[in-house]
Formats: structure tokens, sequence, C-alpha cells
């Protein structure tokens, strides 16, 4: 080799080497090196041009096609040589000698069980895609031409819903109970009141905020959908006040027991240690967060195309559900008996019927709240945080799903009723029951109060979450590395709960109306 610099050629096999070539790697051009990879397939494609080239002889006897062009360069891995094609612009092919071994190491089927989670499965997952819209696509055509159009003109804004004033009006004045705790907080700030007496009034404010709109709801008689909006408005102020009132309180806790040397050498941050302030408040009560601190993570700026684009998608996928629920849902529902008074069979079919469109409307009411909606609340505040979810369907117990399907709740139940459970003494499986309860509670009050129903379906629905929590909990550390948890998630959640709760609160709803007619 007379030069360090010029590209090497691959000699002829005349010339006494072993059956493996000695790898040898040279410079390549930058349009080549793109093609150099560890995957040994792709040495087994010959390119046309380099077959032809070799053909022709290109000029040169030596096994490399314009091996002394400058710039061009030959890679030699156990046999196969990488070499550019002639003319401007050239590109790297590759040369598959005859002696070099086809097979190098031990390797698994891509679909083995031990290789399957360790690649990519793009494009199966857009094969999925790809037939789920085709087979939907059929069914909505076959429906339509069977039973036609049966959304109704009044589908979202019926003459009921607007005649529900009262409702109106609750919801109107719900303000008044984040001013009442606001100035709860000025004077405990200014120390005119005892703590005692703090907590006491924090705990009417947020027991009069639950119990107001329920009170309004039933003795109004509302429609279900008014009062479905009113007491999800009414819980989320709930949360938020309490995780006010506690915040504060734990501040003023620690501003007595914490020096500020040490509070600035600590894990808290100092901008959450100050003063009540009117404007974090109201900040706080239109955020997308449950957990009130006086400062957030904040974005440069509002990106105005973005939120217009995602306000497009939110009205799309709404409609979406509208048409599931009008064309597929209430046909199948009014069609169907009680589940737990007709004949089982029958039931099971109803169900297993209802199962497809409830998991498509719970899908689309997901990513329309939690990644549509919070997102675009979040741009239009620059709120930072937008971890509203996390990867909540890859969810391998039970356990891990309530952890990563709503991370406001989430968070708000780790920061003011887990760790506060743990801290005050309790085990830690009582806290996680405590927990649970509270979720319970509210998603009765969330169904039941607007249907009129308290037959405690919701109730019972979050607290048997607990023994298939310690289930898929058991098979996971049983059977590692399989997704068993994962499939018991999705049956009992998305397959069995969800269609079951909306035929037993319909049949419930459909019965008290025929009561009171």
């Amino acid at each position: 080799m007379a030069n360090s610099n010029a590209p090497e050629t691959l000699d002829p096999p005349t010339e006494p080497s072993p059956l493996l070539l000695r790898r040898r790697r040279l410079p390549l051009s930058p349009s080549s090196a793109a093609t150099d990879s560890a995957d040994d397939s792709s040495a087994e494609t010959i390119s046309d041009a380099a077959a032809a080239a070799a053909a022709a002889g290109n000029g040169d006897d030596r096994g490399g096609a314009g091996a002394g062009r400058e710039g061009a360069g030959t890679v030699v891995n156990g046999g196969v040589g990488e070499a550019p094609v002639g003319g401007g612009g050239a590109q790297g092919v590759f040369l598959y000698r005859a002696s070099a071994p086809a097979h190098r190491r031990v390797k698994e089927s891509p679909l083995s069980s031990d290789a399957i989670f360790k690649q990519s499965h793009a494009g199966l997952f857009n094969l999925c895609i790809v037939v789920l819209i085709a087979v939907n696509s059929r069914l909505i055509i076959e429906n339509l031409m069977k039973y036609g159009l049966l959304i109704r003109a009044g589908f979202w804004f019926s003459a009921r819903s607007l005649r529900d004033w009262p409702l109106l009006m609750c919801c109107l004045t719900l303000p008044a109970f984040p001013l009442g705790a606001f100035m709860v907080e000025k004077l405990a700030y200014r120390k005119y009141i005892p703590e005692k007496l703090v907590i006491f009034l924090h705990v009417i404010i947020t027991t009069a905020t639950i119990v107001y709109p329920v009170l309004v709801i039933i003795k109004c008689d509302s429609a279900v959908l008014s009062g479905f909006v009113l007491m999800i408005l009414d819980c989320i102020l709930w949360l938020k006040l309490v995780s006010y009132a506690h915040t504060n309180y734990d501040i003023r806790a620690l501003s007595k027991t914490v020096d500020k040397d040490d509070l600035r050498s600590s894990y808290l941050d100092p901008d959450n240690m100050k003063g009540v302030s009117f404007k974090s408040l109201v900040y706080f009560m239109v955020a997308p967060t449950l957990c009130y601190q006086q400062s957030y993570p904040r974005t440069a700026c509002i990106r105005k195309g973005w939120v217009i684009r995602q306000l497009i998608k939110c009205l799309i996928f709404t409609g979406l559900m509208g048409f599931i629920i009008e064309q597929y849902i209430n046909p199948i529902v009014k069609n169907s008996q009680h589940p737990l008074k007709g004949n089982l069979l029958n039931a099971l079919e109803r169900v297993l019927k209802l199962s497809v469109p409830t998991l498509y409307v719970w899908l689309c009411m997901f990513y329309c709240f939690f990644h549509l909606w919070l997102n675009i609340l979040a741009e239009l505040l620059r709120f930072g945080d937008r971890e509203f979810y996390k990867d909540w369907w890859n969810a391998k117990t039970v356990e891990e799903y309530w952890r990563m399907w709503n991370m406001p709740v989430h968070k708000w139940m780790v920061r003011h009723i887990y760790f506060p459970c743990i801290r005050n003494g309790l085990p830690k499986g009582v806290a996680v029951f405590i927990s649970f309860l509270t979720s319970a509670i509210f998603h009765e009050l969330l169904v039941a109060v607007p249907c009129h129903s308290f037959k405690f379906w919701a109730f019972l629905g979050i607290m048997l979450q607990i023994p298939l929590v310690i289930l898929t909990k058991y098979l996971q550390n049983k059977f590692r590395n399989t997704m068993v948890g994962n499939m018991i998630f999705w049956f009992f959640f998305c397959i069995f709960g969800q269609p079951m709760c909306i035929l037993l609160y319909y049949h419930d709803v459909m019965n008290r109306k025929v009561r009171t007619e």
C-alpha cells in the first residue's frame, strides 16, 4: 500500500489469504457511510449497477468498480465488500463473496417469545390500523344502509337542557367558594384567626362545595347531561380547594419550623413559600392541574396555529363520539334487558355487543379531554408541565393503570391522601384502600347524582379494582415478562366493566322514569 490515504481494493482470490478475509474499514463517502450497518441482511442485497459493472469489467479487473477513483472506498466485513459505482454522486453497493459465511451467530426468529418484545412492530401496528378502518367502515356503511341516520337534532342541546337554568345559576355561583377559601387563608396568613378555626372553616367550605350542587340537581330533576357536566366541574373544584387549603396549611407549618437558610438548601422551592396571592389562586383555578402551588413551570409563548389545529381535532372527535353514541350505543341499550334480571346469555350478548362501541367512545373521550383539551388549556395559560397521562395502555397490572392514566388525579391522591396517611403511621395497604375509597365515592357522585339512581354500581366498580390489583400483581410476579395483567385489565375494564355499568345505570334511569310517570 503506497499511500495510506488512497482507497484500498479487494485483491483477487488468487492471493494467499485465510478463508475469511480480514476486516478492513476505510473512509467512506457520506452517501456510502449511511449504508454501513451491523445488520447482515443489508449485505445480502447486490446492486444491479454493481452487477453490471462487474460483468463489463468496468476497466478494472480487481473486483472493485472504480476502485482507483478519488474519494471512493471499500469496506470488507467477512467477505462483504462495499464499493461505489462510477459517475458523479456515486453510491455504495454491497458485493457478497461466495467464500463468506452466511450464518455467523445464534439468532432468534423475530416473532419468537425471546425476541418479540426487543424490536419495533410499527408495521404490524399500521396493519392493525388499516384493518380497523376497513372493518369499521364496512360496519358503518352496513348500519346506515339498514337503519339510516339515527342521530337526533337535539342530541347536543335539548329543550330540557335549556330549561335547566337552576343548574346554570349553580355553576355561575361556584366561584364564591374559592373566594371564601382565599379570605380564610388571608386571615390565617395575617394571624387574625387561630389554626383550628382555619381548618374548621375550610371543612365547611369544601363540604358546601359538594352538597350545594348535589341538592340542586336532585331538587330540580335535571337532565342527565346537564347534571353530569355540573358534577364534573364541582368535583374538580372540590379537589382544587382541598389542595389549596392543605398546601397553605403545610406552608405555614414549615415556616414555623424551618429557617430561611435551611429552606434554601432543602428540596423546597422558596417561590412556593411566599404569602397568599389572589392572582395565584385564580391561575390555579383555571390551570390544568389539581395540585396547588404558587408558581408553575411556564412556556415561553402561545402557539396560536397549534391551538387552532387542536381545537379542530377536538371538534372532530367530539362529533365522532356523538355519532357512535347515537348510531350504535343507544339502539343496543334500548333493545336490552336489565343485565341482572334477564336471561344470562342475552345479557352477555348485549355486553359483548356494547363493548366495542363503548371502547371507541372511551378512547375518543380520553384523547379529547386528556390530550387535546388539557393541552389546549395549558397552551393558552402557558402551563409547562403537560404530563397529563403516561403510557397506561402498556400497564401490566391494574395498579400501574391507575397510576398512569390520569396524572392530575394521581398526583393529587399521592400528595394529599396517600403520603399524609403514611406520615401518620398508617400501613401502605390502608393508605391504598383509603385512596381507592375516595376515588369510589367521587365516581359514585359523578354518575349516580345526575342519573338520580343511588345503587352504588360505580362505587362497587372502583372498590372491586382492589382485588384486581392484587390478582394482576400476583400474575405479573409469577409470569414475568408477560402481558397477562395487561390483558386482564383490558378485559375487565373495557370489555366487561364499562358496558355493564352503562346497562345497569340505563335501566335504573328508565325504571325511575316509568315510576315517575
